[in-house]
């Protein structure tokens, strides 16, 4: 199911990310039960069972939910996630009106520092 949902995630942003530079390099990974999408090492989208969710900026949130988008709760009684918003269908399923939403978030993303990677080490034994 991971598999099948990053290669659904990866379909839908080839769709929609040819007018990006070059110096904006995109991937997706497994996220959770689903797939995120990476811009230049940052999240900016996510699928999963709640649905199709993009980072962006308040006026893009607010101008987006005036067409029917709803914010990110990955559970029922969850927090909003903040800075996200679940697009609604008709949107995702029009690679036309999808490009410009995901061409914003991308450039948003890259207002945020990148995620640092978190050494695990194991402590030796003691002596």
């Amino acid at each position: 199911m991971v598999a099948a949902a990053v290669s659904a995630l990866s379909s839908l942003l080839a769709a929609t990310t040819s007018q990006l530079g070059r110096e904006i390099t995109i991937e997706c990974k497994h996220f959770f039960s689903g797939a995120a999408a990476y811009a230049n090492g940052r999240i900016f989208m996510t699928m999963t069972s709640v649905g199709v969710a993009l980072k962006l900026p308040q006026e893009s949130r607010a101008e987006l939910t005036r067409h029917g988008a709803t914010p990110l709760r990955y559970f029922p009684r969850g927090p909003v996630k903040k800075d996200y918003i679940i697009l609604p269908d008709r949107i995702v399923r029009d690679a036309d009106a999808l490009a410009p939403w995901v061409i914003k978030s991308t450039q948003f993303s890259q207002r945020f520092s990148k995620p640092r990677r978190v050494s695990r080490t194991r402590a030796g034994p003691s002596e």
